[in-house]
Parts: C-alpha cells; structure tokens; sequence
C-alpha cells in the first residue's frame, strides 16, 4: 500500500470516502468528535474493503481538507459569490448538511445496514 501523503486521491477512491462517509453511524460519530482515530481506523478498512488502499491518517486529512474546501464555497455561495466551486460539492452539501445529531435521526437513506459494528466513538486518539 502506498501511504505517502503527496499520493493524490482519484475521484473514484473520493467516492468510495463519500459513500462511507454519508452513512448515518459513521455521520454521527464524526460530529463533534476530537478523539475520532479509531473511526477513520474503520472507514480506512471499509475503504481497504472497497478496493481503496489509504490509512487512516489520509483518510482523516482527506475528511478534513473536503469539509474546509466545502465550507468555502458554501459562505462563497452565502456571500453571494455564485462562481467559487467545487467538484463532490452536492454529495458533501447532502452529508454535511445533517451535521448536528437533531437531524439525523430523521435521515434514513444511508447505504449500509445500521446493524453493522462501529467502533466505539470515545476509543482510540
């Protein structure tokens, strides 16, 4: 597996990331937690069953540097600036938009059984 960090990310493993990510378990996990490496451990595995081979770290980054670049053009877009995009920005504005837990338990269209395991959100660092 190469894991260097300059490994660029092809749009076929983004939409694998955003696939697991839209999961409402995976969803709810991520909001509002720090400590949050034994879930990107588990999205990284998911991702490995997938045919994408990154850690857990580039998952992370990758998570990180999608929800900054898609907060940007969202205030961009709020601000009245039409022309900043994005490629991913519909599928990130569907996943991101039920950030707070309140609205997640009305979603229901996540793609994976909700009977699945998940890690435990307060494991790891």
């Amino acid at each position: 597996m190469e894991s260097g960090a300059g490994k660029h990310w092809t749009e076929e493993e983004v939409k694998a990331l955003l696939s697991v990510w839209s999961e409402r378990s995976i969803r709810r996990q991520l909001h509002g937690t720090l400590r949050n490496k034994g879930i990107f451990i588990y999205i990284a595995k998911r991702l490995q069953d997938l045919g994408v081979c990154r850690d857990w770290k580039q998952c992370r980054a990758k998570y990180k540097n999608l929800k900054y670049e898609y907060r940007t053009v969202k205030y961009a877009h709020s601000s009245g600036d039409v022309t900043k995009t994005m490629k991913f920005f519909h599928d990130l504005d569907a996943i991101l938009r039920y950030e707070p837990v309140a609205h997640l338990a009305a979603e229901e269209n996540g793609r994976c059984s909700a009977t699945e395991t998940q890690p435990n959100a307060t494991d790891g660092t």
